[in-house]
């Protein structure tokens, strides 16, 4: 299976983003309001993020982001 190569400001988007949700999944309430205002700002850079307007830039692709940042993660 061939992989995409990603620029790196969105693979680091999505990294921090993978960090932010573990972060606040483990997060006391002290926390919270200001984790999930990260997750919505980085969700919203990662959906308008400008490689997403190039040619074949399909669901798939996005699929294929989140795990090429989880296994960078160690996730996997």
């Amino acid at each position: 299976m061939e992989h995409t190569t990603f620029p790196s400001d969105l693979m680091q988007l999505q990294v921090d983003w993978h960090r932010t949700y573990q972060a606040l999944a483990a997060s006391g309430p002290a926390r919270t309001t200001e984790l999930r205002r990260r997750l919505q700002w980085l969700s919203v850079r990662l959906l308008w993020h400008p490689y997403w307007t190039g040619a074949g830039r399909m669901p798939a692709a996005r699929a294929e982001l989140r795990d090429q940042a989880r296994f960078l993660r160690g996730q996997w």
